[in-house]
């Protein structure tokens, strides 16, 4: 049950609003191990709709889901160097089963690249068994020592696609394929803007020949990395001796890809769109997209309300996700003020009165005070609801798009970056070299967050550190 005092504002606090909404909305609590996190039902819940839509997509677009071994042995970590490099500080080894001191220590996987590339050298001998195009959903650990919860935690909710080809283009049309279904979600299903973009050299995946993200703005302007999609190349492939005889008979090794989203998914939803009185969930994620408050005075109402309520909640749970909230030991005052901390995009209200008059009232998670209720009759209350949770689900997108609009900036030298990082998000030359990323990094805390594939009128400019000639932008923002 929410607590009655009143959330941290954003204002006030942002870190600390964002933990309170997180466990005050019992989405998550703090694990007995540090960094680790309990997801509570209704997060779960939150987490199943946006895994289902994700699902869905990926399916449509012919991947399949496995699932493979918790435990990879730490010989495999090895085989990629680049990979392990990267790896290494974030590793969680088991050296120890049954008692017994293991022969080979086991590592807990932090991704899955190393033991499917074992299994598919196994599976692959001819071009006929390609393309392999796999995901599972599962949970990884990554031995983080700052933690914050759905954000960066030890352990942590993903889902990760690996794939095998025989060329380099069915590879990278993989790679660009899966970054648009992630870019499709997060707007359709999230209502989250996305930047798409290449990384730098210095942020992409360890082991990977180039990586693609897409990046979204959260209410404090600070970037989340939302997604991720890798093209491998070849890396993997002669590493587990990924092979397969190709039509002339000849022996070639596949092309690879992998792509994940995780559950820092939540976090992004809730910075995106939340306020001070907590969240401000998307309809299409939403795991109750409206709530049914039953109101009453005297006893001798309550059964007639509680009545009215149900039938409501069945006519309109077959297109719906809707409950009623029967509650007797707390008020209808804290009720709204529960559910509005949870995010529910819609509440009912049933009294005596709506009854006499075939009526309810509905009220807006988006439109705060009386300009977001209506007296809505009965018998049309699906199409209404069906229109205002399309409404909602528009305006947040355009209200989240507004405020990240509002918050770029192009940056013409040094000095501007520095100031425009400060409280959003700068748009700048870069040269593409190392040093100057770096330089940034150091003196801003603002990192390379990708170089947009859309870089329609950038023409020629110097970078915004050394002055060099550079023939495309990045994006440079501090971030999660």
């Amino acid at each position: 049950m929410a607590d009655e005092k009143k959330l941290t504002t954003r204002g006030e606090d942002y870190s600390a609003w964002y933990n309170e909404v997180v466990q005050r909305a019992e989405l998550a609590d703090y694990a007995p191990v540090r960094g680790c996190m309990v997801v509570r039902p209704y997060g779960t819940a939150l987490w199943e709709s946006i895994q289902s839509g994700l699902d869905r997509r990926f399916k449509e677009t012919g991947h399949e889901n496995a699932m493979f071994p918790l435990l990879i042995p730490e010989s495999f970590m090895r085989r990629e160097r680049e990979h392990v490099e990267g790896f290494a500080p974030e590793l969680a080894v088991v050296t120890i089963g049954g008692g017994k001191q293991l022969e080979e220590p086991l590592v807990i996987r932090p991704t899955s690249e190393t033991v499917i590339g074992h299994m598919y050298s196994k599976w692959i001998q001819s071009y006929r068994d390609l393309p392999v195009l796999m995901n599972q959903w599962c949970s990884v650990v990554r031995w983080e020592l700052r933690t914050r919860l759905f954000l960066r935690t030890l352990e942590f909710y993903w889902q990760e696609g690996h794939t095998a080809h025989a060329t380099f283009q069915e590879a990278q049309e993989e790679t660009m394929r899966m970054l648009d279904t992630y870019e499709d979600a997060a707007v359709r299903d999230m209502s989250i803007p996305v930047v798409k973009g290449r990384k730098s050299r210095t942020e992409k995946f360890k082991g990977a020949d180039n990586s693609y993200s897409i990046e979204a703005m959260m209410g404090d302007t600070k970037a989340l990395q939302a997604g991720t999609s890798h093209m491998l190349g070849q890396r993997f492939a002669r590493a587990f001796e990924i092979r397969y005889l190709d039509q002339s008979n000849d022996l070639q090794y596949c092309w690879t890809t992998s792509w994940g989203v995780s559950s820092r998914l939540i976090g992004a939803v809730i910075m995106v769109h939340g306020d001070d009185q907590g969240l401000k969930l998307p309809p299409v994620v939403a795991p109750v997209q409206a709530i049914i408050v039953p109101i009453w005075r005297q006893e001798e109402q309550k059964a007639a309300v509680l009545d009215a309520a149900e039938k409501v909640r069945v006519q309109l749970a077959g297109s719906f996700r809707v409950k009623v909230d029967k509650r007797e030991e707390i008020t209808p005052g804290f009720k709204f003020n529960d559910w509005e901390l949870r995010g529910v995009p819609v509440r009912i209200e049933i009294g005596p009165k709506d009854i006499a008059n075939e009526s309810v009232v509905v009220a807006r998670r988006d439109v705060p005070g009386r300009a977001g209720k209506q007296v809505v009759p009965v018998a049309g209350l699906s199409q209404m609801l069906a229109d205002t949770l399309h409404a909602i689900q528009a305006g947040l997108l355009e209200a989240a798009t507004a405020f990240r609009d509002a918050h770029i900036h192009t940056a013409a030298d040094y000095g501007e970056l520095r100031q425009v990082v400060e409280e959003g998000w700068a748009r700048a030359f870069w040269c593409g070299q190392d040093d100057c990323e770096t330089r940034i990094k150091e003196d801003t805390k603002a990192t390379n967050r990708c170089t947009p594939l859309d870089q329609e009128g950038a023409g020629n400019g110097r970078c915004v550190v050394c002055g060099q000639p550079a023939q495309s932008w990045s994006y440079w923002a501090r971030a999660y």
